[in-house]
């Protein structure tokens, strides 16, 4: 069955019907799509086209077919162009020519642009949830380990200590800003294109504002050309899912790294790593690797939509046929990866005592004692001079802060008053910084209580 022909002579031909059918990816609408042909029957019956009694009958088998299509069976045997082609077929089969009415007014442009509204809809919202429960992983670690002190790091130098809970927290806000735009790629998604046509609006008048409530859209489209052509709302969701697929990568690395050998910070569970075929003490990070490497594919259908898009003249053309791919891809990736980063959260433990020790043996409280010789008085640029000074001289002589007394510092230099030795100390360093934001023990704690709240906020 096609929903075409009459102005043909002949058929496509076999080499193009196979090059354009879309039935193996776009079956994925079919239940956005029952959705949407049920809201749409109860449109025709409002302008006349259906009765009472045949629209009850096509919502009735129309849900009938939502059952029918959750088992794959549903799909076997089936060589319909589209899956818009293939729910019409079926209801043919059961309904006769009340099938041949359900397509009145309606475009398969505005009809696909809605299935995809309604299809994305649900995977914002779940993509959402799997997000929140991430976030909600970073803070109960956040939590455990609430008083551990690590090096926090620039162009991969240890730079200056920080608590564990403030890293954390940093990619805690990463994810809020994600879910963020994801909240906003929705709003955009959550407008009804019903009503437009093919491209010019139907020529039946449709209640579009009642067919919105129907669907629990929030809005309708304003410009029918725009619908036919428009698949921003979906470079939107492309958008929110690269940058959370980009969070995620540089989690990974992080982790990848920090529960290395080199390293040892981390201990990731056994039920997040895997082993070597060949060398029995190997235990590898491959669920982050994985992650690292799906950033690649989201990354890739974000980009190929894009190009997709960008030189076509007003308003439908076929190439948008490629939306989907990439749309199911990049949702699939986010959806398994988010899954996937909360399992590894939830069962990776700390190790305080390493990178408490990577920070003693790095100089990273540098800065704070340059800060206290400021604060005590002293120019910052000479300051940070002389401490510098003597962090050459303890690399010369490989002495650790802790090594330095109070006499030790004044012999090195007078101009080191008794009092900033404690500084030497990167839990005395960080108390310093308790500006909102900052690093500091109180600053922290309320930056976590803040971030419980707006968790649950959301």
């Amino acid at each position: 069955m096609k929903l075409w022909g009459g102005r043909f002579e002949a058929g496509p031909s076999e080499v193009f019907e196979r090059f354009s059918v879309s039935l193996h990816f776009d079956r994925r609408l079919a239940d956005a799509d029952i959705r949407g042909s049920q809201a749409y029957a109860r449109a025709l019956e409002g302008v006349g086209v259906l009765t009472a009694a045949e629209r009850e009958q096509a919502v009735a088998m129309f849900e009938s077919m939502r059952e029918e299509a959750r088992d794959p069976k549903f799909f076997e045997g089936a060589d319909d162009e589209d899956v818009h082609t293939l729910i019409i077929r079926k209801l043919k089969e059961h309904a006769g020519e009340l099938a041949d009415k359900i397509h009145t007014g309606r475009s398969r442009n505005d009809q696909v642009s809605l299935d995809i509204r309604l299809w994305l809809r649900d995977e914002i919202d779940a993509a959402r949830g799997l997000l929140g429960d991430l976030m909600r992983a970073l803070l109960a670690m956040a939590r455990r380990d609430a008083h551990a002190i690590i090096p926090g790091y620039t162009h991969t130098r240890r730079a200056q200590p920080v608590l564990w809970p403030h890293y954390l927290l940093a990619y805690f806000e990463m994810f809020a800003r994600d879910h963020e735009r994801l909240g906003e790629a929705r709003h955009r998604v959550n407008v009804m294109p019903l009503g437009t046509g093919a491209m010019a609006g139907s020529g039946f008048p449709f209640d579009r504002d009642a067919i919105a409530r129907d669907l629990g859209f929030a809005a309708i489209t304003r410009n029918s050309m725009d619908v036919a052509g428009d698949r921003d709302f979906g470079l939107d969701f492309l958008h929110a899912s690269a940058m959370t697929m980009l969070h995620l990568s540089r989690l990974a690395e992080d982790w990848i790294l920090y529960s290395g050998e080199e390293y040892g910070w981390l201990e990731l569970g056994d039920g997040v790593t895997s082993g070597s075929s060949m060398m029995p003490q190997k235990r590898n990070p491959d669920s982050l690797e994985l992650i690292r490497g799906k950033c690649g594919a989201v990354f890739g259908d974000y980009s190929a939509l894009f190009v997709i898009m960008k030189g076509l003249p007003m308003t439908y053309n076929r190439d948008m046929q490629e939306d989907k791919p990439r749309l199911f891809d990049a949702a699939d990736q986010l959806r398994g990866s988010l899954e996937m980063a909360r399992m590894v959260v939830e069962t990776t433990k700390l190790n305080p005592s390493r990178p408490a020790a990577a920070v003693e043996e790095s100089w990273a409280v540098a800065t704070d004692l340059a800060d206290a010789l400021a604060r005590a008085g002293m120019p910052f640029h000479q300051a940070h001079k002389l401490v510098g000074r003597l962090v050459l001289e303890s690399t010369r002589t490989s002495k650790k802060p802790s090594d330095w007394t109070a006499e030790t510092l004044a012999t090195f230099d007078p101009a080191f008053p008794p009092d900033v030795v404690r500084y030497l100390r990167a839990e005395e360093g960080i108390q310093t910084r308790e500006l909102p934001g900052g690093t500091g023990p109180r600053a922290v704690a309320a930056a976590l209580d803040e971030a419980e709240r707006r968790l649950a906020a959301l």
